[in-house]
Parts: structure tokens; C-alpha cells; sequence
């Protein structure tokens, strides 16, 4: 029986682009995007641990706004269950300590990445227009 991993992501919006995140090669996905966050602890709230997780990956705050989408995907490691929310970067500046590489995309070029794939549903919403706070 697989492991089923509840993570939360964050879909940092500035100027109408977003912040994507290349994962590093000696990590579960290497060198897939992904949006930043991490895992859901025991008892958090999924918008509590995008905080906490983007405070911790990026060095930067962020309010959380509505969620994008949930998906779940099968890995060989386990099944993640993703949400992605939207968010505002309130203070500081992301910075690099767990990613390889960022980029601000604007939502038409975020098909130019090789995606992780449970972050492709947002990243075809996000593409699509669906998204109104994203232009």
C-alpha cells in the first residue's frame, strides 16, 4: 500500500506573473517545477502550512488567498494529495534554499517547464485564464 502525502503549494502572483520553482537533481522529482510549499503537519490547516512552508523554503511571506485546485497523483513513492492557493508576496524577497533555479512566468509561457505532474491542473488553469487574478 502506498503512502498518501497531503502537500500544499503556493501560487505566488506578482505583476501578473507567477513564481515557479525548479526542484534539485538530488531530490524526489528531480529537476521538475513545481510551485512552493511542502507538506500538510498533523492537525495544520492546508493555507497554514503555505505560510510556513514558503516562509521556510523561500524566506519570504505570503498571504494565502482562495485555492486553485486539489489533485491527487500517483508516484512510485507514494499518492500526493496537492491544493494549490493562490497567494500575495507580502514581505521579503524568494530566495533559493531548497530550488535550483526560479523564474516569474507569466501564465501563457508556463508550458515552456517540465512541470511535476501534480502541479499540471493548476498550471492548465493557470494558462487557461481561468484563474481572474492572474492576467
Amino acid at each position: 500500500m502506498k503512502k498518501h502525502i497531503h502537500v500544499a503549494g503556493a501560487v505566488i502572483v506578482r505583476e501578473g506573473s507567477i513564481l515557479c520553482a525548479q526542484r534539485g537533481a538530488n531530490q524526489l522529482l528531480p529537476l521538475l517545477w513545481e510551485f512552493p510549499g511542502g507538506k500538510i503537519e498533523q492537525g495544520e490547516k492546508p493555507e497554514d502550512a503555505v505560510q510556513r512552508e514558503v516562509q521556510e523554503e523561500m524566506l519570504c511571506k505570503v498571504k494565502v488567498g482562495d485555492q486553485i485546485v486539489h489533485t491527487v497523483h500517483e508516484y512510485d513513492f507514494g499518492i500526493v494529495h496537492l491544493s494549490t492557493y493562490y497567494c500575495e508576496l507580502i514581505e521579503g524577497e524568494p530566495a533559493m534554499t531548497e530550488h535550483i533555479d526560479m523564474k516569474w512566468l507569466k501564465p501563457v509561457h508556463l508550458f515552456t517547464l517540465n512541470w511535476a505532474p501534480a502541479d499540471i491542473p493548476t498550471v492548465e488553469k493557470l494558462a487557461a485564464g481561468i484563474i481572474d487574478d492572474v492576467d
